[in-house]
């Protein structure tokens, strides 16, 4: 159905978590007709993070219908530490923010945002982190009217959404066949690889967090990957998105048993590995497993107009053998004009604490948990600068 484009604007602000429970359908619908969204947008994954992580009072959904038809949304929460600010609901666990726009609608959809954010924050900054580089909260950004600021954030590692074979082919040639030899090698051991229906996903994401702990034991796990909050939340997520077709949970089975696990995401442009849990038993068989999880994740990403396969935030040493390309994420600070002092402010405290971030990774060169140094350092809402 075509939207109406001369109906009747609306400009709403969600702040009760039954009432954003409520907007399932239209949010997805939305989403769907969003060309920018990921995953990390999706009505599933926010709100059940706002059910672990949400703290009562502090919901902020601008909404704007038009016509009674949802063309734009900016899921938001307050803070106010270490000064009053809107961030992203989805915190530090997911890797992209992004407003949506219905792509028939944007430069309504986007005016009247605008309109929204500027009351919503008339005595807050607003900090929108993780924004990548075609998000369409650029457009905000853009068409903002008070102060702006933009900082570099995370970088991300992007392939093709191409099977395996054709991102093995944009290898040299040695490379690339030492690549072919670790699939044949994990072939030759009759690893076997299967996908969790809905009503299997919570055993399956047990598991995996099982040998996520297991493979980081003693080398600085995040720790938020072990709390009961963060499980609840990847159950109760992942099953909505395995249904609605926005994620798969596999499990790889040597002899009968499950010697890993992951969770993959995607949406109409992006597919990307989240979190994966492997049995360091797997070292021991020279199993490479980087190589067995990516030959399955690209497999999902197959297709037309899929976009992007995405090794998401990071920029490990493993993920450079595919020769990905980085694309770094922004972080966009906007203000009424009347707080553009305190948004400079807030340039400042990012500022400083990037120059700490450095001086521990500096002075901590060999330490295997810089990262949770890092996110000790005092930033209330701020994200720990990469997941382990």
């Amino acid at each position: 159905m075509s939207p109406d484009r001369h109906g009747r604007l609306t400009v709403t602000l969600c702040r009760d978590l039954p009432d954003f429970a409520a907007l399932a359908v239209e949010w997805d619908a939305l989403h769907r007709r969003c060309p920018t969204a990921t995953p990390f947008q999706s009505h599933a994954w926010l709100h059940s993070w706002w059910l672990s992580y949400g703290i009562p009072g502090r919901l902020r959904v601008v909404l704007v219908r038009r016509g009674g038809r949802l063309i734009g949304a900016a899921p938001l929460m307050l803070v106010h530490r270490p000064m009053p600010l809107l961030v992203p609901m989805g915190g530090a666990i997911s890797d992209f923010f992004d407003i949506l726009v219905d792509g028939e609608d944007t430069r309504a959809a986007v005016t009247a945002l605008r309109q929204g954010l500027h009351r919503a924050a008339s005595h807050t900054v607003l900090d929108l982190r993780e924004v990548r580089p075609d998000a369409s909260a650029h457009l905000l950004y853009e068409a903002w009217s008070g102060a702006r600021g933009s900082r570099t954030d995370s970088t991300c590692m992007e392939l093709p959404a191409e099977p395996i074979e054709a991102l093995i082919g944009r290898m040299p040639g040695s490379r690339a066949q030492r690549a072919r030899a670790k699939l044949r090698r994990i072939d030759a051991l009759g690893i076997e690889c299967r996908t969790a229906p809905v009503h299997r996903v919570a055993g399956a994401i047990g598991t995996l967090l099982r040998l996520h702990e297991q493979q980081w034991l003693g080398r600085g796990v995040n720790p938020e990957h072990l709390r009961p909050r963060f499980c609840a939340h990847l159950v109760r997520s992942t099953r909505r998105m395995v249904r609605d077709g926005e994620a798969s949970v596999r499990e790889f089975l040597l002899d009968g048993e499950v010697v890993a696990a992951d969770l993959s995401f995607r949406s109409a442009r992006l597919t990307g590995g989240y979190l994966y849990g492997a049995d360091p038993r797997l070292r021991e068989r020279k199993v490479d497993v980087s190589s067995m999880l990516l030959r399955e994740i690209a497999r999902d990403s197959e297709g037309p107009d899929r976009g992007v396969l995405s090794l998401l935030r990071g920029s490990e040493q493993y993920k450079s053998h595919w020769a990905p390309v980085p694309v770094v994420n922004r972080r966009l600070l906007l203000a009424r004009p009347a707080l553009e002092p305190m948004l400079r402010l807030r340039e400042t405290q990012l500022a400083a604490r990037e120059r700490a971030a450095e001086t521990v990774k500096s002075r901590f060169p060999a330490a295997r948990d810089w990262r949770g140094m890092l996110s000790e350092l005092p930033d209330a809402g701020l994200a720990v600068l990469r997941r382990s």
